[in-house]
């Protein structure tokens, strides 16, 4: 296998390379003006990401080459309209990447969001708090659970990106259960630790995030909903009412049917559920997009989709802070 030396972030004008690993984000089939065939490719891994092109395109590449893939390349940095290019002279396949040199990680430490989610559930009254045991600390769960990204793209679509989007939920949760009136904390706060733990099963990251084939035929939110309801059946006497209220918090945490919940929020925890959801997804998004906005301009160099337009970036922003 070969190891990963060189990163986005290190590459400089006139740099050469070969037998580089790269995940090809994007690629682009042209033909030229003379009828030659060209790719334009997104070279990327866990720093950033680099336009690049690769002129006369041998058709056994062409054959196997797509986005999402990892692959050995060789080639050289220029400058194309102020911005660095990779000009690829050749691409082979990569066996058996290691994913954690391609795909972005929480900037938090995956120990120290492990031991914030054994508090929050410690801190759970019965029956939650067995519940949650029984679900996001097995042996088995959990490590995926520490692992899966929240997203493809738009937010938190990294390495941990779903634990991190799940416990600065919580914070948002504890906050607003102090605040309002008749808030079942427990209740809440155990929809939060659950709504998207489906995600675990509907996303790959075996080359780049992908959707699995349980994310395609089941979702994220049923897949959700069938965990917990076999979770409190293999626990003795998990009461019903209960069940039911958490599982409306899974079903209705989009919070509109063309969102894509099966139905909406009709309690307060589930209203309260999908804001929360609803405002750490978009704030987040914000700060993701701008992290990864080429260029220390004051707007971002390109609209963002989740908003549709182009982004100022706050006073100061740091993007490693994000």
């Amino acid at each position: 296998m070969s190891m990963k030396t060189l990163f986005i972030t290190d590459l400089k004008n006139g740099d050469k390379f070969m037998d580089e690993p790269f995940l090809l984000r994007d690629v682009i089939s042209r033909t030229t003006k003379d009828g030659q065939p060209f790719l334009r490719l997104v070279l990327s891994d866990k720093t950033g990401q680099v336009n690049g092109v690769y002129w006369d395109v041998p058709a056994q590449v062409q054959r196997w080459v797509s986005a999402g893939q990892v692959a050995l390349v060789e080639g050289r940095v220029s400058t194309y309209r102020n911005a660095p290019q990779v000009v690829v002279t050749d691409l082979s396949a990569h066996a058996n990447p290691d994913m954690r040199d391609f795909l972005r990680t929480s900037g938090r430490s995956r120990e120290e969001m492990i031991a914030e989610l054994h508090e929050e559930i410690e801190s759970l009254n019965a029956p939650w708090q067995e519940l949650l045991r029984h679900i996001l600390l097995d042996e088995a769960f959990l490590p995926r659970f520490a692992d899966a990204p929240a997203a493809r793209r738009m937010h938190h679509a990294y390495m941990g990106g779903l634990l991190a989007h799940t416990l600065s939920m919580v914070r948002l949760a504890h906050a607003l259960a102090a605040h309002y009136p008749y808030v079942n904390r427990d209740l809440l706060v155990s929809g939060v630790l659950l709504h998207d733990m489906g995600k675990v099963f509907e996303y790959g990251t075996d080359a780049g995030i992908s959707v699995s084939d349980d994310g395609h035929l089941v979702g994220h939110i049923v897949r959700g909903v069938i965990i917990v309801e076999k979770a409190a059946a293999e626990l003795d006497d998990f009461p019903a009412d209960a069940l039911q209220q958490l599982v409306h918090l899974i079903a209705s945490h989009h919070g509109q049917m063309e969102w894509g919940a099966p139905v909406t929020p009709k309690t307060l925890e589930a209203i309260l559920l999908h804001q929360i959801d609803l405002l750490d997804s978009r704030v987040q998004g914000f700060l993701d997009f701008l992290s990864e906005d080429a260029g220390n301009d004051t707007w971002s160099q390109k609209p963002s989709p989740m908003f549709g337009s182009y982004l100022q970036r706050p006073p100061n922003f740091a993007p490693n802070e994000a």
